[in-house]
């Protein structure tokens, strides 16, 4: 349904690869391509909007569940979440190639975002846990799609030069 890659360590001594601590780690998520998003633009009727917004969060989950590595660094961490903060990186992939604004599509990577909280990755996606989602546009994708990536971050950590803008 969709799938996770995985930014890995290596222990220099022995040369194998481990699971990565989690501040530091980084995944990607990509839902699978076809999904019917939510845009800011709409003006769905709530009973559309919830199954869709169900829908992402349920394939945001998916994803996660899909993934051995992942699902093994979960377990690792258990009875805890994988990442106490994250910095979270949404790309848009359109299904066309005109032009558009990625940032419309929030909706659909806040209920992404939600999935993650709910696989088990974050307590919450409250501002004391997550930077972001912060948008970008992809390559075009047959179908459309939107990917998280997702980098934990030390307690106390910010993305780089974030703290000088918002002091």
């Amino acid at each position: 349904m969709g799938r996770v890659t995985t930014t890995t360590t290596q222990t220099p001594a022995a040369g194998l690869t481990t699971r990565p601590a989690a501040a530091g780690a980084t995944y990607t998520i990509t839902l699978k391509a076809g999904l019917e998003l939510l845009n800011s633009n709409q003006r769905l009727h709530h009973a559309p909007k919830g199954r869709r917004t169900r829908a992402i969060r349920e394939a945001a989950m998916v994803a996660v569940s899909e993934n051995e590595a992942l699902m093994a660094a979960l377990a690792a961490a258990k009875p805890g979440p994988l990442f106490q903060r994250a910095h979270i990186f949404g790309i848009y992939h359109p299904a066309t190639s005109g032009r558009c604004d990625p940032a419309n599509w929030y909706p659909s990577f806040k209920a992404a975002v939600d999935g993650l909280v709910d696989a088990g990755l974050l307590d919450d996606d409250d501002h004391t846990r997550v930077i972001g989602p912060d948008m970008r546009l992809g390559c075009k994708v047959k179908g459309g799609r939107i990917a998280l990536v997702v980098r934990g971050l030390e307690a106390g950590q910010d993305w780089p030069g974030f703290g000088a803008v918002a002091a």
